[in-house]
């Protein structure tokens, strides 16, 4: 039988972006529309409206910026250029990759498809989990936001980025002992058969179509990391509002409690890392530095919508023990952190 062929994407595009667009209208005249008399909301919602748009405004901007550049290396950066200035040993490797990821502006939702390109292209496997892990948090892009977010007090800032680089050569390190160079994607049937793909076949992009790619590109990911951080803004804004305001205050005083449940919206929100620091912030007035920088750690690390993107990218096996390892290693750096030097 033959295949019925679904909606074209142009629809399908265009639909998601008349709901972007009316979703962001309706916010933004949410406070008009109830004084006018046309609906009637409880003010708490009206505070829901005020901080998701302090959050989205704020936040938008870098997103562009980094969807942009991570546009342009996609299309002008060649990954085996990358290959020729890492150390063929193995733990020699582990600095300069976690080097080269604070270089470049890829985001957590783009960095998946990215290190398995590199790693079919010859990259070893710790060093493109060295890639994993950092470079979503130490490129310029997210420096920029997260520098911005917290202005007014760098402590944040300065943990978050210590931390990352640090952090990547560990969990790189430590994959690599389990793990050593055995192959751990999922290879579809075509590959396994030795045939490439009809991106390879094609070529390279000719040089006259190279920004139109680029734009295509940037305006592509900026609708799917957007939606994310729509719905990371409103669950933030809906957090701030209605949870109990007394219990979030006894999650912060215990450092242990508030590092674990900030790890755990962060792995939920599943925010974009170039954006995710307006959101931190947000909740500054109810969590200590320490659990801040573990929601800025963790999160472009690990989160919901990468641990789905990893299961269907990598072996089950791999991805436990990344997801184990990620975890007891952030949770354990922010503890350290916060007993001897906060």
């Amino acid at each position: 039988m033959p295949k019925t062929s679904g909606p074209p994407a142009w629809l399908k595009d265009g639909f998601g972006i008349v709901l972007l667009l009316g979703f962001i209208l309706l916010f933004f005249n949410m406070a008009n529309t109830a004084d006018d008399g046309i609906f009637t909301l409880p003010s708490e919602w009206l505070v829901v409206n005020t901080i998701f748009l302090g959050i989205l405004l704020e936040a938008i901007p870098f997103l562009l910026l980094g969807v942009f550049v991570s546009a342009l290396i996609q299309v002008f950066v060649s990954e085996d250029a990358l290959n020729r200035y890492l150390p063929k040993n193995a733990y020699a490797a582990l600095f300069p990759a976690a080097v080269l990821g604070a270089i470049f502006p890829i985001c957590e939702c783009a960095i998946i498809p990215v290190v398995r390109r590199l790693i079919k292209k010859g990259m070893p496997l710790h060093v493109g989990v060295v890639f994993l892990v950092g470079a979503p948090i130490l490129n310029p892009v997210v420096a920029g936001s997260t520098y911005f977010a917290f202005r007014d007090d760098l402590t944040v800032f300065y943990l978050r980025f210590g931390l990352a680089f640090g952090l990547a050569i560990l969990i790189g390190g430590i994959m690599y002992l389990i793990f050593k160079n055995r192959d751990q994607l999922k290879w579809r049937s075509e590959e396994l058969l030795g045939k490439e793909s009809i991106d390879i076949k094609q070529g390279p992009p000719q040089k006259q179509h190279r920004l139109k790619q680029t734009f295509y590109h940037a305006s592509d990911e900026f609708f799917l990391m957007g939606k994310y951080l729509i719905a990371g803004a409103l669950i933030a804004a809906m957090f701030q509002t209605f949870l109990d305001r007394e219990f979030l205050a006894s999650l912060g005083a215990n450092d242990w409690a508030s590092t674990a449940v900030m790890m755990a919206f962060a792995y939920v929100l599943s925010l974009c890392s170039e954006a995710d620091a307006f959101v931190a912030a947000s909740f500054g007035n109810l969590f200590n530095e320490g659990s801040l920088a573990a929601f800025l750690l963790y999160g472009p690390m690990l989160d919901l919508k990468n641990t789905i993107m990893l299961f269907a990218f990598f072996k089950a096996r791999f991805v436990l023990y990344f997801m184990v390892i990620v975890t007891i290693a952030v949770f354990s750096a922010i503890m350290g952190v916060q007993l001897f030097l906060l």
